[in-house]
């Protein structure tokens, strides 16, 4: 079933992880296109949504010349079945193997997988594998078990990677931050008081209101250091970036989560300083229009307040939605960087 807000904010979007999953008719052209199309946007007022170029055909309309939306659905369909075949595999797929069985050439292929997911297939196929083990790492006791769980064919596969992925290494991940340090410290700011804290990889937590006992609950095996001056140097660059929010890029971050929180983290770090977003374009963004509760929840899981810019999200109607700080921090920073 089509739910045409979504649809008409693919559209708006140029999302192509909907084509194939309707075309948008323009009344006044007579044409449909794919979500993804490129021309110019139509009135919407002037735009019918249909689940397929066949339902669009019956209703008199002829298929845009640009973007070309009945060669969607072949697309598609090779793009689910290599998902499907990946997702099965015990060892990881060979790209050639994947195009022959879709038929299409390994280049074609590639580009093909990569428009309707985001990913080439070898980098899904990773993520995929980190997504595994993640999970397996917080319910296995041993690690070498839960390695060998997430699909790696050893430890040394593992650790080549994850490199600077996990942030910890996997023993730590399993055991509370055990042989972990991670400098801290909490400062007063125009926001209120606010914890920050990091590995030698980057910022792993950020948050208002919070100390000490935040880090202990989260890494109880951790060594906690308060400080230092590498540590005062990153410290200065995160106050900075809060007082003054903007471009956060050059911050260094330490941050973990499943494969789909990771996509919504990324894409709340697109969103330009100033704009705010729906959770319903948000879970559209990353693929998943149907995921809108899903990216509400990653969106809460974010550790890292401010440089993961969570608070840029807001209710489709306008309204502040939810804040893990309070909705008077989330207000104060859209203010800053509405000016």
């Amino acid at each position: 079933m089509l739910i045409e807000e979504d649809c008409w904010t693919a559209v708006l979007a140029r999302d192509r992880a909907f084509d194939g999953r309707f075309v948008t008719g323009v009344l006044t052209t007579g044409i449909y296109c794919r979500p993804s199309c490129a021309a110019r946007h139509p009135a919407r007022a002037n735009v019918r949504f249909f689940a397929n170029g066949a339902a669009a055909r019956e209703a008199g309309l002829r298929p845009c010349k640009r973007c070309l939306p009945d060669d969607v659905s072949r697309d598609e369909r090779a793009v689910l079945a290599a998902i499907a075949a990946i997702k099965a595999a015990e060892q990881p797929l060979a790209l050639a193997a994947l195009a022959g069985e879709a038929g299409y050439s390994p280049s074609h292929f590639q580009r093909v997988f990569t428009r309707h997911t985001g990913l080439s297939p070898a980098a899904y196929a990773r993520a995929l594998m980190a997504e595994r083990a993640a999970e397996a790492l917080s319910e296995e006791r041993s690690v070498t078990g839960a390695i060998y769980a997430a699909g790696y064919s050893g430890p040394s596969r593992f650790y080549e990677a994850n490199q600077g992925r996990l942030g910890m290494t996997p023993s730590a991940w399993v055991n509370g931050g055990k042989g972990a340090v991670i400098h801290w410290a909490v400062v007063d700011t125009s926001l209120g008081r606010m914890l920050v804290a990091a590995t030698s990889k980057g910022i792993c937590r950020l948050s208002f209101n919070e100390g000490r006992e935040a880090l202990e609950n989260r890494f109880p095996k951790a060594e906690l250091i308060e400080g230092d001056a590498a540590f005062e140097d990153l410290l200065r660059s995160v106050i900075a970036a809060v007082e003054a929010p903007g471009d956060f890029s050059h911050i260094p971050l330490d941050v973990k989560g499943t494969a789909f929180q990771e996509a919504v983290w990324r894409e709340l770090q697109r969103i330009p300083a100033g704009e705010t977003r729906s959770y319903a374009q948000l879970a559209a963004a990353v693929g998943r229009p149907k995921a809108v509760r899903a990216a509400g929840s990653a969106n809460g899981a974010n550790n890292v307040a401010v440089l993961i810019p969570c608070h840029r999200v807001i209710n489709s109607g306008g309204g502040l939605g939810g804040y893990a700080y309070g909705l008077e921090i989330k207000r104060k920073l859209l203010e800053k960087e509405a000016k």
